[in-house]
């Protein structure tokens, strides 16, 4: 590579992260505050907005925001690479790390976090256990591209992933919020009666039909038009519908919180603690697990980030169709995304600064 060439990619790679995020995800944590915000002034000024809501219900979600929460995960699922999935085994090493990084220890700090840190909030406890369990699955490519990461690997992350959650997730799910704690003669929350059913229902309309929906688009979309076209022209115009998505449903939880919300003002901020605390473990634990085993920069940043993010989309569906729409569970949910986008882009000017620092040579 020239001294020009070589230049030119550095520059590239060293702009500044925000200007290299799109305008909806630079600003998402104003968009989710600003949602809130119209969610409070909507409780207040809509009496019965509860009662209305739940006339028309798909399971125990009502069917506004089964509609919100279906729309928030499509376009997430549409942009996972399924044809990548026969390529898992190229890399043995980061394939290992990622899964117990992701459905071992992952799920395991995130209950030790919740326990330690809101001993007597068990509603949102439960919550963020919840969103331990809900692994990344999109988000993780936008901040390992910011970050100068495998993009192909990423890929392949989010499809394992994908499929994991689908398989795992009501059965961790009962495990950690009914086996574990009684192991462990932890207080649980009184009458607590979760089951793998119920859990694993919310997993498969809220995940599994926008999964399929999304393995159709890409599968059709590309053998009608080609991959470029498909993520050049298709993903841009419905990915913003993932956003949409995810505000119209904040609106509608904290316009039935609100209540709550205004005479605890301090559980959000409970709530962020054992979140702030999760990222930044799991995400410089990861990384320096991929440097020790030796991974290039670009492989070992993929790991760090495909292990701290969470899908908060599927964590808010669940917490809905298992614990209803004004449960705390749904708020530790919603709580999610507000810090986890400002950490994470944290992360990667955090990430930058190792690659000069323990990979001067880049690849």
């Amino acid at each position: 590579m020239s001294d020009t060439v070589h230049e030119t990619v550095e520059a590239s790679a060293e702009a500044p992260v925000l200007q290299r995020l799109s305008t909806l995800d630079r600003f998402l944590p104003v968009w989710i505050i600003a949602a809130m915000g119209l969610g409070l002034l909507l409780g207040r000024a809509i009496p019965g907005l509860d009662d209305a809501l739940a006339k028309v219900e798909v399971g125990s979600v009502s069917l506004p925001i089964a509609i919100g929460l279906l729309v928030m995960m499509y376009p997430v699922l549409a942009k996972v690479r399924y044809d990548e999935l026969g390529h898992v085994t190229a890399d043995k090493r980061m394939l290992a790390a990622s899964i117990v990084l992701n459905w071992v220890l992952g799920p395991a700090v995130m209950f030790a976090l919740a326990w330690l840190m809101l001993p007597d909030l068990p509603a949102y406890r439960t919550g963020l256990v919840i969103v331990g369990l809900a692994r990344c699955i999109a988000m993780v490519l936008i901040w390992n591209d910011l970050a100068c990461g495998d993009r192909e690997a990423a890929a392949i992350l989010v499809a394992i992933n994908s499929v994991f959650q689908i398989i795992a997730f009501a059965a961790l799910g009962y495990f950690y919020l009914q086996v574990l704690p009684g192991w462990l003669h932890l207080p649980e929350i009184a009458g607590l009666d979760v089951s793998v059913w119920g859990l694993a229902k919310s997993v498969l309309v809220f995940l599994g039909i926008p999964l399929v929906a999304g393995f159709l688009t890409r599968t059709l979309g590309e053998g009608a038009k080609g991959r470029d076209w498909y993520e050049t022209r298709l993903l841009p115009r419905i990915g913003p519908a993932a956003l949409y998505g995810l505000l119209f449903t904040i609106v509608v939880l904290f316009a039935l919180q609100g209540h709550t919300i205004t005479n605890q003002p301090l559980d959000v901020a409970r709530i962020a603690l054992p979140l702030l605390a999760y990222f930044a473990l799991m995400w410089v634990g990861s990384f320096f697990l991929g440097k020790r085993l030796g991974m290039t920069y670009e492989r070992t940043t993929t790991l760090a980030f495909a292990a701290a993010g969470n899908n908060f989309e599927l964590a808010i569906a669940v917490a809905i169709g298992v614990f209803g729409v004004t449960s705390g569970q749904a708020l530790a949910g919603v709580v999610g995304p507000l810090i986890e986008v400002p950490v994470l882009v944290a992360l990667v000017y955090v990430a930058l600064w190792l690659r000069h620092r323990y990979y001067p040579t880049p690849a």
